[in-house]
């Protein structure tokens, strides 16, 4: 029969593996919990969203559009091969050229649809989302990536609920991530939303399984068309 001094002793062990093993034992690593799925947001509907969207009347040009040195509209960075040829040396359109070049490069004003800020893996900003109705129900809402940002933050939108979550298309190899959304906010003005226009104010906070204690964030206001695919 053993002493009790052992039993003690014994238990005790028992108790301090169990404190050391349980994040294991119950599926977790020592970061915390892994965030596998977003939760549902439930929309808040209003008759008459307030607050400053000005930023539609902001307006930019596609990317690697520009205005060279002599006033004319080129393209740099992920341009068509076909326009090196219309300029010379010193990047100037020829004359004679700027018409075709004109057929094959977009410079239509692209006005902003989204204010926002954020903070994600290689994230320098956004000025677009796309707004696209799946159903008479289901609405699907993604931020345009860039050659800076590699980020997108995406809303399902089915009847009153709204998922959120971010999708990291890195340029690191291996790299790609999904974050997805614990907790926050959406309010959506209704009467522009029946007439076929997301006016909306919105805070997501997302799961960082990576490092828990550093926040994955992204709020802002919406102003977009709603199209049909």
């Amino acid at each position: 029969m053993p002493s009790l001094e052992k039993r003690e002793m014994k238990t005790s062990v028992i108790i301090i593996g169990l404190i050391i093993f349980s994040p294991y034992l119950w599926g977790q690593n020592t970061k915390g919990t892994v965030i596998t799925a977003s939760i549902p947001i439930t929309i808040k509907w209003v008759d008459n969203l307030s607050g400053d969207f000005s930023f539609t009347n902001n307006w930019s040009y596609p990317e690697g559009v520009y205005e060279n040195e002599y006033g004319q509209l080129s393209c740099d960075g992920l341009c068509p091969p076909e326009i090196d040829a219309m300029k010379d040396s010193t990047g100037r359109i020829y004359d004679d050229s700027l018409q075709a070049f004109y057929k094959i490069i977009d410079t239509t004003h692209q006005v902003h649809s989204i204010r926002c800020k954020a903070w994600c893996y290689e994230w320098a900003g956004t000025d677009f989302i796309e707004v696209f109705r799946k159903s008479e129900d289901s609405v699907d809402c993604f931020t345009m990536t860039s050659i800076a940002t590699h980020c997108s933050l995406h809303l399902d939108i089915i009847k009153n609920i709204c998922y959120a979550a971010i999708d990291l298309n890195s340029i690191v190899q291996g790299a790609d991530a999904k974050y997805y959304c614990t907790y926050g906010y959406i309010t959506i003005d209704e009467k522009l939303w029946k007439e076929g226009i997301m006016k909306a104010k919105f805070s997501f906070y997302f799961g960082h399984n990576e490092n828990p204690k550093k926040p994955i964030y992204w709020k802002g206001k919406i102003y977009a068309k709603i199209r049909t695919t």
